[in-house]
């Protein structure tokens, strides 16, 4: 069960050295996500380890480039391929994907303008849903009110 949400109102970036916080790119990308409970339970563990900690303050405070940094190092030291910053995002993706959620539901998620761009990106993901579909209809088609199959 989701315990609360993340209001996802702007954008991080650091240029020369500057913390620059900016409006994220489109309208639809300004939006609140749920997180999932687990998450939830875990950030105040997370937040008593810091030290001076108001509230109200960041509570993250690396940069994307230092996050691709470790994941380097991290990879490097596994023997595993690397991987993006960028390409957690697709398998948090691929994993709703797998879980039956439909592009709509994702598109929002993420923040995309049109359902168009999701389905654009991953609907290589998608390729026995329409199967998947017609042996659903069969099921319904098939079951009586008591869920017993008609000949």
């Amino acid at each position: 069960m989701s315990v609360t949400q993340k209001d996802i109102n702007k954008s991080y970036a650091k240029v020369k050295g500057e913390e620059l916080f900016l409006k994220p790119k489109t309208p639809k990308a300004k939006r609140c996500i749920s997180i999932p409970g687990f998450l939830y339970k875990d950030i105040p563990a997370y937040v008593a380890k810091l030290y001076g900690i108001e509230k109200g303050d960041r509570i993250f405070y690396f940069t994307k480039s230092a996050l691709d940094k470790e994941i380097k190092r991290i990879a490097g030291k596994a023997g595993l391929p690397l991987i993006r910053v960028h390409d957690l995002r697709h398998s948090h993706a691929s994993m709703l994907i797998n879980l039956g959620f439909s592009a709509l539901e994702i598109a929002d998620r993420l923040g995309h303008e049109s359902v168009k761009t999701t389905l654009d990106t991953y609907s290589h993901l998608y390729p026995d849903k329409d199967q998947q579909l017609a042996d659903r209809l069969d099921q319904f088609r098939l079951a009586d009110p008591e869920g017993k199959e008609t000949p």
